[in-house]
Protein backbone atom coordinates (compact mmCIF):
# COMPACT_ATOMS: atom_id res chain seq x y z
CA UNK A 1 0.00 0.00 0.00
CA UNK A 2 2.58 1.99 0.69
CA UNK A 3 4.20 1.50 -2.70
CA UNK A 4 0.88 2.51 -4.21
CA UNK A 5 0.87 6.18 -2.36
CA UNK A 6 4.22 6.91 -2.78
CA UNK A 7 3.70 6.02 -6.89
CA UNK A 8 0.20 7.67 -7.20
CA UNK A 9 -0.56 10.72 -4.48
CA UNK A 10 -0.41 14.23 -4.10
CA UNK A 11 -0.48 16.57 -1.79
CA UNK A 12 -4.34 16.79 -2.13
CA UNK A 13 -5.20 13.09 -1.67
CA UNK A 14 -2.65 13.23 1.17
CA UNK A 15 -4.86 16.11 2.36
CA UNK A 16 -7.95 14.60 1.45
CA UNK A 17 -7.13 11.47 3.77
CA UNK A 18 -5.88 13.26 6.51
CA UNK A 19 -9.37 14.71 6.36
CA UNK A 20 -10.55 11.59 6.41
CA UNK A 21 -8.75 9.72 9.67
CA UNK A 22 -8.46 13.19 11.54
CA UNK A 23 -4.80 13.71 10.79
CA UNK A 24 -5.00 16.94 8.54
CA UNK A 25 -3.06 19.57 11.65
CA UNK A 26 -0.08 16.88 11.49
CA UNK A 27 0.02 16.70 7.66
CA UNK A 28 -0.50 20.31 7.14
CA UNK A 29 2.51 21.28 9.81
CA UNK A 30 4.90 18.84 8.79
CA UNK A 31 7.80 20.37 7.50
CA UNK A 32 9.00 17.65 5.24
CA UNK A 33 6.36 15.38 4.19
CA UNK A 34 4.50 17.63 1.19
CA UNK A 35 8.01 19.27 0.75
CA UNK A 36 9.83 15.52 0.15
CA UNK A 37 6.77 14.84 -2.24
CA UNK A 38 6.51 17.99 -4.53
CA UNK A 39 10.44 17.76 -4.27
CA UNK A 40 11.17 14.30 -4.84
CA UNK A 41 13.47 13.90 -1.60
CA UNK A 42 15.04 10.74 -0.94
CA UNK A 43 13.39 10.42 2.66
CA UNK A 44 9.61 10.79 0.98
CA UNK A 45 9.41 6.57 1.18
CA UNK A 46 9.63 6.54 4.75
CA UNK A 47 7.81 9.85 5.37
CA UNK A 48 4.73 8.23 3.80
CA UNK A 49 4.63 5.10 5.62
CA UNK A 50 5.49 6.66 8.37
CA UNK A 51 2.25 8.87 7.85
CA UNK A 52 0.16 6.02 6.27
CA UNK A 53 0.69 4.24 10.06
CA UNK A 54 0.08 7.28 11.70
CA UNK A 55 -3.02 7.58 9.40
CA UNK A 56 -4.22 4.21 10.50
CA UNK A 57 -3.87 4.87 14.09
CA UNK A 58 -2.15 2.37 17.16
CA UNK A 59 -4.94 0.39 17.42
CA UNK A 60 -5.86 -0.25 13.64
CA UNK A 61 -8.91 1.92 13.97
CA UNK A 62 -9.08 3.75 10.97
CA UNK A 63 -7.42 0.86 8.79
CA UNK A 64 -10.64 0.49 6.51
CA UNK A 65 -10.80 3.90 5.88
CA UNK A 66 -7.40 4.43 4.78
CA UNK A 67 -7.36 0.74 2.71
CA UNK A 68 -10.42 1.92 0.82
CA UNK A 69 -9.14 5.54 -0.28
CA UNK A 70 -5.70 4.50 -1.33
CA UNK A 71 -7.57 1.59 -3.23
CA UNK A 72 -10.06 4.05 -5.09
CA UNK A 73 -7.11 6.34 -6.24
CA UNK A 74 -4.58 3.66 -6.74
CA UNK A 75 -5.66 1.36 -9.57
CA UNK A 76 -3.09 -0.98 -9.63
CA UNK A 77 -4.17 -2.04 -6.52
CA UNK A 78 -6.86 -3.19 -7.57
CA UNK A 79 -10.93 -2.20 -6.92
CA UNK A 80 -12.10 -2.99 -3.50
CA UNK A 81 -15.60 -5.16 -3.55
CA UNK A 82 -15.59 -6.56 -0.17
CA UNK A 83 -17.93 -4.71 2.57
CA UNK A 84 -14.32 -5.39 4.91
CA UNK A 85 -10.54 -4.47 4.72
CA UNK A 86 -8.87 -7.58 4.08
CA UNK A 87 -7.03 -9.43 6.31
CA UNK A 88 -4.48 -11.92 5.94
CA UNK A 89 -4.35 -13.41 2.56
CA UNK A 90 -6.17 -11.23 -0.56
CA UNK A 91 -7.06 -13.87 -3.67
CA UNK A 92 -7.92 -12.30 -7.20
CA UNK A 93 -10.52 -14.71 -9.06
CA UNK A 94 -12.41 -14.17 -12.15
CA UNK A 95 -15.92 -16.25 -12.50
CA UNK A 96 -16.56 -18.23 -15.54
CA UNK A 97 -20.07 -18.34 -15.26
CA UNK A 98 -20.63 -14.34 -14.57
CA UNK A 99 -19.65 -11.34 -16.15
CA UNK A 100 -18.06 -8.90 -13.64
CA UNK A 101 -20.28 -5.61 -13.62
CA UNK A 102 -18.82 -2.57 -14.75
CA UNK A 103 -19.75 -0.65 -11.70
CA UNK A 104 -18.43 0.09 -8.34
CA UNK A 105 -19.75 -0.91 -4.73
CA UNK A 106 -22.83 1.47 -3.27
CA UNK A 107 -22.10 1.65 0.23
CA UNK A 108 -25.91 2.71 0.63
CA UNK A 109 -27.11 -0.27 -0.87
CA UNK A 110 -28.73 -3.66 0.76
CA UNK A 111 -29.82 -6.26 -1.39
CA UNK A 112 -32.37 -8.83 -0.19
CA UNK A 113 -32.15 -12.34 -1.22
CA UNK A 114 -35.64 -14.34 -0.65
CA UNK A 115 -38.47 -16.39 -1.86
CA UNK A 116 -40.14 -13.87 -4.73
CA UNK A 117 -43.38 -15.34 -3.74
CA UNK A 118 -46.93 -12.98 -2.14
CA UNK A 119 -46.17 -13.89 0.96
CA UNK A 120 -42.55 -12.20 1.71
CA UNK A 121 -43.85 -9.05 0.13
CA UNK A 122 -44.51 -7.67 3.92
CA UNK A 123 -41.50 -9.34 5.14
CA UNK A 124 -39.49 -6.98 2.34
CA UNK A 125 -41.10 -3.86 2.99
CA UNK A 126 -40.13 -4.64 6.71
CA UNK A 127 -36.37 -4.93 5.34
CA UNK A 128 -37.16 -1.74 3.39
CA UNK A 129 -38.00 0.58 6.15
CA UNK A 130 -35.18 -0.59 8.52
CA UNK A 131 -32.66 -0.07 5.71
CA UNK A 132 -34.47 3.32 5.12
CA UNK A 133 -34.03 4.31 8.56
CA UNK A 134 -30.24 4.29 8.53
CA UNK A 135 -29.69 5.83 5.13
CA UNK A 136 -29.57 2.91 2.91
CA UNK A 137 -31.08 2.10 -0.26
CA UNK A 138 -32.81 -1.65 -0.83
CA UNK A 139 -33.14 -3.52 -3.49
CA UNK A 140 -34.11 -7.16 -4.59
CA UNK A 141 -33.54 -9.13 -7.69
CA UNK A 142 -37.20 -8.21 -9.05
CA UNK A 143 -36.60 -4.24 -8.83
CA UNK A 144 -33.86 -4.62 -11.41
CA UNK A 145 -33.99 -5.76 -14.77
CA UNK A 146 -30.60 -5.42 -17.07
CA UNK A 147 -29.21 -8.22 -18.42
CA UNK A 148 -31.36 -11.34 -20.25
CA UNK A 149 -30.56 -14.24 -17.31
CA UNK A 150 -31.70 -13.34 -13.82
CA UNK A 151 -28.68 -14.70 -11.96
CA UNK A 152 -26.54 -12.23 -13.90
CA UNK A 153 -28.22 -9.66 -12.41
CA UNK A 154 -28.70 -11.00 -9.04
CA UNK A 155 -24.57 -11.64 -9.02
CA UNK A 156 -24.55 -7.75 -10.47
CA UNK A 157 -26.43 -6.61 -7.25
CA UNK A 158 -24.36 -8.69 -5.25
CA UNK A 159 -21.32 -7.48 -6.28
CA UNK A 160 -22.48 -4.16 -5.81
CA UNK A 161 -23.73 -4.03 -2.39
CA UNK A 162 -22.33 -3.47 0.89
CA UNK A 163 -25.08 -5.59 2.87
CA UNK A 164 -26.66 -8.48 1.97
CA UNK A 165 -30.08 -9.53 3.39
CA UNK A 166 -30.78 -13.22 3.03
CA UNK A 167 -33.98 -15.29 4.13
CA UNK A 168 -33.55 -18.53 4.67
CA UNK A 169 -36.91 -19.65 5.02
CA UNK A 170 -38.45 -22.80 3.44
CA UNK A 171 -34.89 -23.77 2.62
CA UNK A 172 -34.68 -22.44 -0.69
CA UNK A 173 -31.74 -23.43 -2.44
CA UNK A 174 -31.69 -20.26 -4.80
CA UNK A 175 -31.27 -18.24 -1.22
CA UNK A 176 -28.29 -20.58 -0.49
CA UNK A 177 -26.97 -20.30 -3.62
CA UNK A 178 -26.81 -16.50 -3.23
CA UNK A 179 -25.18 -15.92 0.14
CA UNK A 180 -22.35 -18.33 -0.71
CA UNK A 181 -21.70 -15.74 -3.60
CA UNK A 182 -21.94 -12.90 -0.92
CA UNK A 183 -20.00 -14.45 1.32
CA UNK A 184 -17.02 -15.11 -1.41
CA UNK A 185 -17.19 -11.70 -2.63
CA UNK A 186 -17.14 -10.85 1.09
CA UNK A 187 -19.95 -8.77 1.61
CA UNK A 188 -21.78 -8.26 5.59
CA UNK A 189 -24.42 -11.16 4.88
CA UNK A 190 -27.56 -10.64 7.82
CA UNK A 191 -29.04 -14.09 7.65
CA UNK A 192 -32.82 -13.98 8.82
CA UNK A 193 -35.31 -16.42 9.09
CA UNK A 194 -38.55 -17.82 10.06
CA UNK A 195 -37.63 -20.78 11.70
CA UNK A 196 -34.16 -21.92 12.98
CA UNK A 197 -34.80 -25.65 11.07
CA UNK A 198 -34.57 -23.85 7.62
CA UNK A 199 -30.86 -22.25 8.05
CA UNK A 200 -28.37 -25.02 7.08
CA UNK A 201 -25.73 -26.52 8.87
CA UNK A 202 -22.95 -24.68 7.38
CA UNK A 203 -24.04 -21.62 8.05
CA UNK A 204 -25.70 -22.07 12.01
CA UNK A 205 -22.79 -20.65 13.57
CA UNK A 206 -23.46 -17.02 11.83
CA UNK A 207 -25.80 -15.08 13.90
CA UNK A 208 -28.99 -14.79 12.56
CA UNK A 209 -32.95 -12.70 13.20
CA UNK A 210 -35.50 -14.95 13.93
CA UNK A 211 -39.04 -13.43 13.08
CA UNK A 212 -42.72 -13.99 12.52
CA UNK A 213 -44.57 -13.16 9.40
CA UNK A 214 -47.17 -11.23 11.14
CA UNK A 215 -47.71 -7.47 12.17
CA UNK A 216 -46.02 -7.80 15.79
CA UNK A 217 -43.31 -10.30 14.45
CA UNK A 218 -42.47 -7.63 11.00
CA UNK A 219 -41.85 -4.79 13.11
CA UNK A 220 -40.10 -6.93 15.94
CA UNK A 221 -37.79 -7.73 12.47
CA UNK A 222 -37.68 -4.19 11.24
CA UNK A 223 -36.18 -3.07 15.12
CA UNK A 224 -33.42 -5.67 15.02
CA UNK A 225 -32.30 -5.28 11.48
CA UNK A 226 -32.08 -1.51 11.74
CA UNK A 227 -29.96 -1.86 15.37
CA UNK A 228 -27.86 -3.76 12.66
CA UNK A 229 -27.69 -1.79 9.96
CA UNK A 230 -27.01 0.87 12.21
CA UNK A 231 -24.07 -0.60 13.55
CA UNK A 232 -22.93 -1.68 9.93
CA UNK A 233 -23.51 2.18 8.53
CA UNK A 234 -21.00 3.13 11.03
CA UNK A 235 -18.54 1.35 9.25
CA UNK A 236 -19.05 2.81 5.74
CA UNK A 237 -16.21 4.50 4.26
CA UNK A 238 -17.39 8.39 3.38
Amino acid sequence: MKNAVVENFDSSNWRELAALTNTLDEVEQHPRLLRSLIFGDDDYDGLALRFLRKMIGRDDENLDTVQRYVAQKCPELGEAISSEPPRGRRIVFSPNIFSVPDVSVDYDLVSVMMPLSAEFSPVYESIKRAAKSEGFSCKRADDIWDHSTVIQDIFSLIFQSYVVVCDFTGKNANVFYEAGIAHTLGKHVVPITQTELDVPFDLKHHRYAKYLNNAEGLEKLADNLQDRFRTLASRRYE
